[in-house]
């Protein structure tokens, strides 16, 4: 006979309750649902649960203790399944899950307030590749290092469990189980209470548009998850509006919730949400975002959405917008990748990498907000001039754009280093809010690749669309250009991904000027977010500046040259002007030595008597020279 749960923290899943476990189901398709208990004394103990008018089967087992082991039977048949909502798969998706109390770990975060974007910055990781023993153990051991560094936020990729030995995380179907290749749920949870007593945010990478093609059990419980009313590139479209999407809108938003419940993470990171279908009157993004915020209790938090149209609807606020926090900025990666690498193939034809295209992103956002766009044959782009710097992010690395490539090469072997160093500048001092890529900062030679472990048959299917995907590239559609992509299902081509620490100390310059950048962004006021304006010009082919407003004269001046060295003597340029405070006094230098430069000849009063002058392929830094004095 099964008893009364006490108060459940989320209306799915198992969930060890006075003296025992209460399960609940989504299973409008089945007559009847019973818990198999495969681990006990007893071997397959079953017990029954009650059908709900839900569509819901629920139920109370006394006597059962985190650890435990189930699955599910349905309406009797021989076959069994993992939950749906599984806080643990310990075999993998396909095997039995496990009781998880979150309850028993005790947190040490108390006083943690949330993300806080001013003067910060995000570093993107995946955990099987960010060390060499790929674990949240062993990744929370050099979460002292990303402190030093001084990033603000850790963005995880994808952790929700997914068949194989290895992969990217984005075809994860156990969507609540974190990924056991990684180690146990409260090795999770020390990662962030680590973080936190670090002072770092942490963020998960979520995948709300699809479940991978194998270990997807939600046909078996309800067909009403998936529907054919929109096509989805990467498999089925899940049903977030028909007549019977109740049950997928609770899944996901429950999942919203329970990252930040269960695992005290600050935030979200939406995957692909161009292709999360929805015409109801409230839309699953308005309703993630808002399920973070409950789940949080008045901790601040942080939802970043990738949307491949850049539909700037999703972060402006309600009722005309889904109130998000932030969007990928794809434009100003293209540009700035053009400009670092002379490469217009493909996705980025459309870009010329020019010192207009530079100062429009920083300054106006988007680059394509509803121009025509050759490379799709049809608009891109929505209007953004209204938006925040901070509310776009920008940057020069990603998961995606690295491993876009035909070897997975870092911009560190593909720029020169002058270049490199002055756009690093424009992302880690610009108004937008920057992100960096796991071992971007120490210039790591391991490649990026994508790799998957899949059974043979999609092994092989999932080898074809990678290099059917990468053949937009016309030096990747030749014979000896589709010969260089590494095959995704070898092990060898995930361990070539694995960083190497001992580069932080060979390449010790590279992470001088990470590190010096990120923290003049968080020391200064301006460039932590206390401008109140931004302007930019085009001041000669290969040569912009962007202004910072202060207020009161205190501006910033940031003078980019991706050219030859050059020296203005005739300025009729406004943004150039000095500020009310006093002249111009360099501040900043991308070619100190110490950085890997050749030395910064000495400024006394820039824009005085000679003008600017601008090192060839360099970045620099103006205060007025009080500031600069007292710095």
């Amino acid at each position: 006979m099964l008893s009364e749960p006490s108060p459940r923290r989320l209306p799915i899943g198992a969930e060890p309750v006075g003296g025992g476990v209460h399960f609940r189901v989504f299973a409008p398709k089945r007559r009847r649902v019973a818990v198999v208990l495969v681990d006990s004394i007893e071997r397959e103990r079953e017990s029954e649960l009650q059908r709900e008018p839900t569509g819901h089967f629920s139920g109370f087992v006394p006597g059962l203790a985190a650890g435990a082991r189930y699955r599910l039977r349905l309406d009797g048949e021989r076959a069994t399944y993992p939950d749906p909502a599984s806080r643990f798969q310990p075999d993998g998706p396909h095997g039995a899950s496990e009781i998880v109390d979150p309850a028993a770990f005790r947190w040490t975060d108390g006083t943690h307030a949330g993300v806080s974007l001013a003067g910060g910055a995000i570093y993107e990781l995946h955990v099987g590749t960010f060390t060499r023993e790929g674990t949240w153990a062993a990744a929370a051991r050099e979460l002292e290092w990303l402190a030093r560094l001084g990033v603000s936020v850790v963005e995880m990729m994808p952790v929700a469990d997914f068949p194989g030995r290895f992969g990217w995380g984005y075809d994860g179907v156990s969507l609540f189980a974190p990924c056991r290749l990684y180690g146990a749920p409260d090795d999770l949870r020390r990662f962030v209470d680590r973080a936190h007593a670090l002072g770092l945010s942490v963020i998960l990478d979520v995948v709300y548009n699809h479940l991978g093609p194998s270990g997807n059990y939600l046909h078996a419980f309800s067909d009403a998850y998936f529907t054919d009313r929109y096509a989805n590139e990467w498999g089925e479209a899940l049903d977030f509006d028909g007549p019977e999407s109740a049950g997928t809108r609770e899944l996901f938003l429950s999942n919203a919730r329970y990252w930040i419940d269960e695992f005290h993470l600050d935030g979200l990171r939406l995957d692909a949400t161009q292709s999360i279908f929805d015409r109801s009157a409230r839309h699953l993004l308005l309703e993630v975002g808002a399920a973070v915020r409950a789940a949080a209790r008045g901790r601040e938090t942080l939802v970043v959405a990738e949307n491949e149209p850049q539909d700037a609807r999703l972060v402006r606020p309600e009722p005309a917008g889904y109130a998000l926090d932030a969007l990928w900025n794809d434009d100003f990666h293209h540009a700035a990748r053009v400009a670092l690498t002379g490469r217009t193939e493909a996705y980025y034809s459309d870009y010329r990498g020019t010192p207009q295209e530079l100062v429009a992103s920083i300054v106006r956002g988007f680059l394509y907000q509803g121009q025509h766009y050759s490379w799709q044959r049809k608009r891109r782009g929505t209007p953004s001039l209204d938006l925040l710097p901070r509310q776009l992010v920008h940057y020069l690395e990603n998961h995606d754009q690295v491993a876009n490539s035909a070897r997975g090469a870092r911009l560190a072997s593909l720029s020169c280093d002058g270049r490199l160093r002055a756009m690093t500048a424009l992302l880690l001092l610009g108004p937008a809010t920057p992100m960096l890529f796991q071992g971007q900062e120490f210039a790591s030679s391991a490649p990026f690749l994508f790799f998957a472990d899949h059974e043979p048959a999609t092994a092989s299917l999932v080898r074809s669309g990678r290099g059917e995907f990468l053949a937009q590239f016309p030096s990747l559609a030749t014979q000896e250009g589709h010969a260089l992509l590494a095959d995704p299902g070898s092990a060898e081509t995930f361990e070539r991904c694995k960083l190497d620490p001992s580069e932080r100390v060979t390449n010790a310059e590279a992470v001088a000027l990470h590190r010096e950048l990120l923290a003049l962004r968080r020391r200064d006021p301006v460039f932590a977010g206390g401008a109140i304006g931004r302007d930019g010009a085009v001041l000669a082919e290969e040569a912009f500046a962007i202004r910072l407003f202060g207020g009161a004269g205190d501006d910033r001046l940031l003078l980019v040259n991706l050219g030859r060295e050059r020296t203005l003597e005739v300025v009729p340029e406004p943004l150039l002007a000095p500020p009310a405070r006093g002249p111009w006094e360099l501040v900043w230098s991308s070619e100190e030595p110490r950085y890997g430069g050749s030395g910064t000849p000495a400024v006394e009063r820039a824009g005085e008597a000679g003008g600017f002058h601008l090192p060839a392929t360099a970045a620099l830094v103006l205060a007025p020279a009080a500031i600069g004095e007292s710095a």
